[in-house]
């Protein structure tokens, strides 16, 4: 089976790599514009010459059966047309792309070719939210915070705040009918954001502080007197009487606790069964991203 990984950044070097590099039925072909990037990683996983490729034409004359995109999201819409139009199968680190109209044009053309596309939120499958779904979600909060990151709103919110939109709705355990939508925007830059989803019988909260006291990611679903919190992916606190703490196990690796080995290997299972993924669902997700940039920059008077 061969895989491609187009853009060799942190992301992929850090969390994609070590995954798509140990598959014993993967032969594994990177490309990135960057030679000293191409060699430098490319030898780090003994990769032939065939298999290191400077530029998007000679990876798909290599016949691909599958590709992974981690490249800057601005080229997003341009590298993953020619996959979809080459009939590759692709999975993409989120977004899709900055602007809806490119992200539902990406959809549509995917669903015309019959050609499974895919988008990379990765804290679905990641143990302790995934182990969220069966708990009361009456109310559900997550944070996910930065230390003296300010940013521009679009960027900022398709991002990384799109990981906590798409949480929320992930978790919600029926259709939202409320959304609600605050910022604090300042010379151009998003200092922090908030999220509020309703629906019958619960509420969702997401919240990003870009001006926060530390780096942290925390979820909290609870009801029914009792709450399930998730602390940075690793630490599950079950409180109901006495909190009890379950912390990852010191050998679990970082990418099987964020989830990314399963959507790694939940997306290479499917391209093997012929099984067609489509990226619909996604879509809703950047959808609502798009409202939320839309309503903080109309309350600030930049829209």
């Amino acid at each position: 089976m061969k895989v491609g990984c187009i853009g060799l950044g942190d992301i992929a070097q850090k969390a994609y790599l070590p995954v798509l590099g140990t598959q014993p039925e993967v032969e594994l072909h990177v490309q990135t514009r960057t030679p000293a990037t191409l060699r430098r990683v490319a030898d780090s996983l003994h990769l032939p010459a065939a298999q290191r490729h400077a530029d998007l034409d000679s990876l798909l004359g290599a016949g691909l059966d599958a590709a992974f995109v981690h490249a800057p999201t601005a080229v997003h819409p341009e590298i993953v047309t020619r996959l979809l139009q080459a009939g590759v199968p692709a999975y993409v680190d989120k977004p899709l792309a900055y602007e809806l109209a490119d992200s539902a044009r990406l959809v549509a053309l995917a669903e015309e070719r019959g050609v499974s596309l895919a988008v990379g939120f990765n804290r679905r499958h990641a143990p302790g939210y995934a182990q969220c779904v069966e708990h009361p979600r009456e109310l559900i909060l997550m944070q996910k915070n930065r230390v003296g990151l300010p940013e521009e709103p679009r960027q900022m919110i398709l991002d990384d705040f799109i990981h906590v939109v798409d949480t929320l709705r992930f978790l919600a355990p029926g259709p939202v009918d409320d959304v609600t939508v605050r910022g604090r925007l300042r010379d151009g830059l998003l200092h922090h954001v908030v999220l509020q989803l309703g629906g019958d019988g619960f509420t969702a909260l997401g919240v990003m502080n870009r001006l926060s006291g530390s780096t942290e990611e925390i979820l909290e679903v609870s009801g029914q007197d009792t709450k399930r919190q998730v602390v940075n992916l690793a630490e599950t606190i079950d409180h109901k009487g006495q909190p009890t703490v379950r912390r990852r196990g010191d050998w679990v690796p970082v990418a099987r606790q964020r989830g990314i080995e399963q959507a790694v290997l939940s997306f290479l299972d499917a391209v093997r069964a012929g099984k067609v993924l489509s990226a619909r669902d996604a879509l809703e997700t950047h959808e609502l991203c798009e409202r939320v940039v839309r309503t903080v920059l109309e309350h600030s008077g930049a829209a």
